[in-house]
């Protein structure tokens, strides 16, 4: 048998490496799902069985994604579900606060011992001139998620919006039923690692189900399989590797306008990296009778920080929103602490993406711009119109912009050829989104006057481009605080900044996109597919639904043959995985 099985080929589909974690879009993790759910199809009618069958695949996935730290997984679950009853079942409320503090300490202490020591302590260096580090600490995949999501089980137990699973218990059967069921809750594979972030409420209630799985909702699944395969696989790794990666990594090696088609192609990767993931997650729970919540609506359609903010990243959104927005006043104190509880919530929002100052800036930015939004929409009608509001927030950024460079000319860390070059370029781009907004007002004017009914296009899309570059200029920051980068992050801000703003020379444009011109016909084909009506969109998955089986199959075989003609060396992982 040992000439037969070469047990150093199957190695890689049981150990964790922690160069190679198992993914959607690898191989390895296809053959297990296969496997998988050849199973869990045997097991559709023994209920617990199946439960405890996929735990286990659950627990394994994530061994293969983040090795021994799965146990902080276990633990995790454990904490919650007990205190989840100690606080339904305290004798008054100074004790159901207590256990909730439990709570809070537990699951946000485990997630800053690992995610921010060493940013605490990097922060301290700088102000004392220590030099403390605990460079051994490992980032478990996906921790910022499962604390979420087990801590939100604790918070809607105590605003008594839910009870807990323990309530009803009689005997040690139903006790193990019911924490079965919490721990499939908590550690459901497609969306353990980055989401969507479940609420129990939502999320439990499905578990003992009968399994029903219709053949429109297997196709669709396979739909969402095929699309997020293909915007993670072909679309976000390729121009990820062969562009945006490369510029980030040393953007002064490149011009203004590479790092600014660098700024848009980042744009694009983030959102096909983890819409496509959310897209999987979402039809590998459908085709398992599950079904996970919304998680991205096409945001670079949105007018509004505010509407962008209800397009991207939506479980995120409502948990910030239900959990931390509220439980700081939310707008039931007046305007100020309104504002003021958008910006802290948002400020918290950025550190949960890393724990870098870049990221408390990204924050920051999203925060002020919601904050800004908010109050001109209750200013009075002539604020209603979005073209005016979106000019606002660019007009402020612009303004910390300038006061930026002045700072920095005074502290001499600024040549003054240099302030004047950045201070021209910002009045450059101030004047021309003025004479884009007096465009797309006049065109408007114009539709009305010839008697269109199709009113308020030039503003719509002028609020779209401009709410699109914010958001662009955020991911700057955003991206300057991946892992692994050779600069580091504000380094990494400046520079790609500073190309844009002093040494752009669009001259070469005709050059760039020839020697990229896959990655450019790749980012345009990411914004195609985003920006496609409605109605056409609905007509294809009616059409792939209702196709025949083969037809599909053929489809999902296209999907994984583009997959592998462009996929690099290593399997890319997710972006959202380092959160």
């Amino acid at each position: 048998m040992g000439g037969l099985l070469n047990w150093t080929d199957l190695a890689p589909y049981f150990i964790y490496d922690p160069t190679k974690p198992m993914l959607f879009n690898s191989m390895v993790f296809l053959v297990w799902f296969m496997a998988f759910y050849a199973g869990y199809l045997l097991l559709k009618k023994q209920t617990n069985w199946r439960l405890i069958y996929t735990l286990g695949f659950s627990l394994f996935f994530y061994y293969k994604s983040s090795g021994i730290y799965f146990v902080l997984l276990i633990i995790s679950t454990l904490i919650d579900f007990t205190l989840g009853h100690f606080i339904h079942n305290a004798p008054n409320q100074r004790a159901r606060r207590g256990y909730l503090i439990l709570s809070l300490i537990a699951n946000l202490g485990l997630l800053a011992y690992f995610k921010y020591t060493n940013f605490l302590l990097g922060s301290l260096n700088s102000i004392v001139g220590s030099n403390f580090s605990m460079q051994s600490i490992f980032l478990p995949v996906g921790i910022s998620f499962f604390t979420f999501q087990t801590l939100s089980y604790s918070i809607d137990v105590y605003r008594g919006k839910l009870e807990p699973l323990t309530e009803g218990v009689k005997d040690w059967r139903s006790f193990f039923a019911r924490l079965l069921d919490f721990s499939f809750f908590v550690s459901f594979f497609p969306q353990l690692v980055a989401g969507p972030i479940v609420r129990a409420a939502d999320f439990i209630p499905q578990i003992r189900k009968p399994l029903q799985l219709s053949e429109a909702d297997l196709g669709r699944a396979l739909l969402l399989i095929c699309g997020g395969l293909f915007k993670k696989a072909v679309i976000s790794d390729y121009i990820s590797i062969n562009y945006v990666d490369r510029v980030f990594e040393n953007p002064a090696l490149y011009s203004g306008f590479e790092n600014l088609m660098a700024s848009y192609g980042y744009a694009i990767q983030i959102y096909c990296d983890f819409s496509g993931y959310s897209d999987m997650a979402i039809g590998l729970a459908l085709i398992m009778g599950l079904r996970l919540p919304e998680n991205f609506r096409f945001p670079y359609q949105s007018d509004t920080i505010r509407d962008f903010w209800r397009r991207w990243h939506i479980s995120l959104s409502s948990w910030l929103r239900d959990y931390l927005y509220i439980s700081l006043g939310g707008n039931r104190k007046g305007g100020f602490r309104t504002y003021l509880n958008l910006m802290l919530t948002m400020l918290l929002g950025g550190l949960w993406h890393g724990a870098s100052w870049v990221f408390v800036i990204w924050g920051g930015l999203h925060g002020m711009a919601l904050a800004v939004d908010r109050a001109m929409d209750q200013a009075g009608s002539w604020w209603k119109n979005t073209a005016l509001r979106a000019g606002v927030v660019f007009l402020i950024v612009q303004l910390l912009a300038q006061i930026g460079f002045w700072i920095a000319s005074q502290g001499e860390t600024l040549e003054p050829e240099m302030l004047q070059a950045l201070t021209q370029t910002n009045l450059q781009i101030l004047g021309t989104w003025v004479l884009l907004l007096l465009v797309a007002l006049g065109l408007d004017q114009l539709m009305n006057y010839i008697g269109f009914k199709l009113t308020r296009i030039g503003q719509h899309t002028f609020s779209v481009i401009l709410v699109f570059h914010f958001v662009t200029l955020c991911w700057i920051f955003f991206r300057s605080g991946a892992l692994n980068n050779p600069l580091g992050p504000w380094e990494t801000t400046t520079a790609v900044l500073g190309q844009i703003l002093t040494s752009f020379h669009g001259e070469l444009a005709a050059e760039v996109f020839q020697n990229y011109s896959t990655v450019f016909y790749l980012i345009g084909l990411g914004f195609v597919l985003h920006f496609i009506p409605t109605a056409w969109r609905e007509w294809w998955e009616k059409t792939f639904i209702a196709s025949p089986w083969p037809v599909k199959g053929l489809i999902l075989a296209f999907v994984i043959w583009l997959v592998t003609q462009t996929a690099s060396a290593d399997v890319v992982p997710f972006i959202y995985f380092q959160f």
